[in-house]
């Protein structure tokens, strides 16, 4: 077993390694104790969280936990780099922050849950995960990604236990709509086996979307069955590295009215203009995913 330490004092705005995944950002990552997304479980900020990642020889398992001024990571590999990508470790937070407005409620978020990252996960399991994320909570959204783990991944050894990897786009494909529904994924059942078929079948991949400018790259991904622009914009914004993406959604869409009811244009794209403007330009998705977890947390309650 590979393990390693980071120190969080050295990460410039240090780390809230809870907040950075069980904030809606990603799905993929799981809490050993099995608490994840529980709201009493809100105070558990030293758990152990894992997650699986693809190599060449296959799945491996990375788990990760927080406490006493270090990240201490496990794996089977040596995976120090991947985990400074997969949570964003190398993003100067101090510097994100001077781009966002000066708003009282701004600062109170990043104020709030100071140290959350976003999230760099892999393309295909998010590309799935948000295609589940319509009108759901965070947590009903979670609880599917680990049924799709648990019936059509791999399962994967490590330091004694086990754990289910995120099923391949051919074992996602060869899976029956039915198979998916009982899966509770419902009317996300078509989409989420025809996504896994073009990626399968060499149609389409979310990584094709790399490179791109901003809005050819959201527009690309609607490529995909299942995926309107809020879907795209969570897939660039949590996986593909696009920083200035603005995921209008339910929350945002709250607080657009409530707060910067001027950005709101009647429509997605010269709405997500507007807002991606007001909060901060290239780092505008940063600014967002404060507001959307210390609003849904409660904040101005």
């Amino acid at each position: 077993m590979e393990r390693g330490t980071i120190d969080v004092t050295s990460l410039a705005g240090g780390l809230d390694l809870q907040a950075t995944v069980e904030s809606g950002q990603s799905y993929l990552w799981d809490r050993e104790d099995g608490r994840m997304y529980e709201r009493e479980a809100a105070s558990g900020g030293d758990a152990w969280y894992w997650t699986t990642l693809r190599t060449d020889e296959g799945p491996v398992v990375v788990r990760v936990r927080q406490a006493d001024g270090e990240l201490v990571w496990e794996s089977s590999i040596d995976a120090e780099s991947r985990v400074r990508t997969l949570l964003g470790l190398d993003d100067d937070l101090p510097a994100i922050r001077e781009t966002a407005p000066p708003d009282a409620v701004v600062e109170e978020a990043f104020d709030a849950y100071w140290g959350m990252r976003i999230v760099r996960d892999p393309a295909f399991p998010t590309l799935i995960a948000f295609i589940c994320s319509a009108q759901m909570r965070v947590g009903r959204i979670h609880g599917m990604q680990r049924a799709l783990r648990r019936e059509f991944g791999e399962t994967v050894s490590f330091d004694g236990r086990t754990y289910d990897a995120f099923p391949t786009p051919d074992a996602l494909a060869a899976a029956s709509e039915a198979e998916l529904r009982d899966l509770n994924l419902g009317y996300r059942a078509p989409y989420v086996k025809r996504s896994a078929e073009m990626v399968a079948n060499g149609e389409a991949r979310p990584e094709d979307a790399l490179g791109l400018e901003y809005e050819d790259a959201r527009d690309a991904l609607t490529a995909f069955v299942g995926v309107g622009d809020k879907v795209a914009d969570c897939i660039l914004l949590f996986s593909l590295g696009y920083l200035e993406a603005v995921p209008l959604d339910t929350w945002i869409r709250g607080t657009i009215e409530e707060y910067y009811p001027e950005c709101d244009r009647g429509n997605y794209a010269e709405t997500s203009r507007a807002i991606r403007e007001t909060l901060g330009g290239e780092y505008a998705g940063y600014t967002q995913t404060y507001l959307f977890h210390y609003l849904r947390s409660g904040g101005r309650d």
